[in-house]
């Protein structure tokens, strides 16, 4: 019953908007303008003056069989960069990429355009189905930034379907880690690298002295660490008076990563009290670790209804953060589904056709089950 012509023209035309993270404003009014078309009223709440951006997230419900419960679809709005002027090009053989300077932005409009046409297809033909809601976010990429501000006191589910991941349709995350960022400053003391070096704390080099102490990789079995930006220094005559690292930790272990950030802190003040520096060093969890049974309700539905397409409804792990994070946290099972995106943060992101397809029936197969 999904209209493939009108699945790819949505595509082509949320892709062509410009939505980075904290100003998705263009893809909020296209949602709220085809949302009630629908005859679908889309609220959008506050959370951007929260997060520091330009739009809310986007939440609406959808009466239906009072005898089921309602399930949430998600998806987010945002994208990474570079996505200035997007472009959705499809290729003879149903592949659909960028031009090759920007990310394609299948991350996440596969997802967005797979709810809305199973909504179309559903309010077109008048079928009968589960009470819905929806909820569209914003910043997802910056660590879940919109759905963080979200007021789940709205939410009416206990059940949620997130089309945010990548791979083949007919899969799902079920289980994810928790993400803790930091940024430690090391601070030393300016002087003329020529004249006065000896006069100098060279916090570049402190800096230098923890990274390389620092483990990165796999450091653990489900365990992972980077350090992903250092930033310091004024000029080639000048003894760096501060140097900025940025790192990150994952683990499906609250604890595991809390006892590695702790070791990372050491480090950081060890490395700068050796060469005369000292160190401020601050962290957030940016999402927490959720794991959903495979025998829960949620899970059920999803293998059933994957069953019903020919999919393979196989379950999985991922190290990626999502909004599903955040639903976790606040009392919401759910799974993250795949909707056919690959590469995704690279320009050589891309999609099919057929996939998109598919993630759109998935998407309609789960709001009447």
């Amino acid at each position: 019953m999904v209209n493939v012509n009108r699945i790819i023209e949505n595509f082509k035309s949320i892709v062509s908007l410009d939505s980075p993270s904290h100003d998705e404003r263009l893809v909020c009014e296209y949602l709220k303008d085809y949302l009630k078309k629908l005859g679908i009223e889309a609220y959008e709440d506050n959370s951007g003056e929260k997060s520091g951006g330009t739009t809310g997230n986007l939440y609406a419900f959808i009466e239906g069989n009072k005898n089921l419960e309602p399930f949430v679809f998600s998806s987010h709005m945002d994208t990474v960069e570079p996505s200035k002027n997007k472009c959705a090009i499809i290729h003879e053989n149903g592949k659909i990429t960028s031009k090759g300077d920007t990310v394609l932005g299948s991350d996440d409009v596969a997802g967005i355009v797979s709810i809305l046409e199973a909504l179309t297809v559903i309010k077109e033909n008048n079928l009968s189905h589960r009470p819905i809601e929806l909820l569209f976010t914003v910043s997802e990429e910056t660590h879940c930034g919109g759905s963080s501000f979200f007021d789940y006191s709205k939410l009416k589910s206990k059940q949620a379907f997130v089309f945010d991941m990548d791979g083949e349709v007919g899969g799902a995350a079920s289980k994810a880690p928790t993400i803790l960022s930091y940024e430690a400053k090391f601070i030393g003391q300016s002087a003329h690298a020529a004249f006065a070096a000896k006069e100098g704390i060279h916090a570049i080099k402190a800096a230098a002295l923890a990274v390389s102490k620092i483990p990165c990789g796999a450091i653990a079995e489900e365990m992972t660490a980077n350090i992903g930006v250092i930033e310091g220094g004024k000029a080639t005559n000048i003894v760096p008076d501060l140097c900025t690292i940025k790192g990150e930790i994952r683990s499906f272990d609250d604890s595991k990563v809390l006892a590695s950030f702790k070791g990372v802190e050491e480090i950081c003040k060890s490395s700068a009290e050796e060469l005369g520096a000292r160190v401020e060093i601050k962290h957030e969890i940016a999402v927490k670790a959720f794991n959903v049974d495979e025998n829960s309700e949620v899970a059920k539905v999803f293998k059933k209804c994957c069953a019903a397409l020919g999919l393979s409804g196989e379950l999985f792990e991922t190290f990626g953060g999502s909004d599903n994070n955040v639903f976790a946290e606040h009392g919401v099972e759910g799974l993250v589904v795949a909707t056919g995106m690959n590469n995704c943060h690279s320009v050589d992101e891309y999609t099919s056709v057929d996939q998109l397809e598919t993630a759109a029936r998935l998407a309609l197969e789960l709001m009447l089950s």
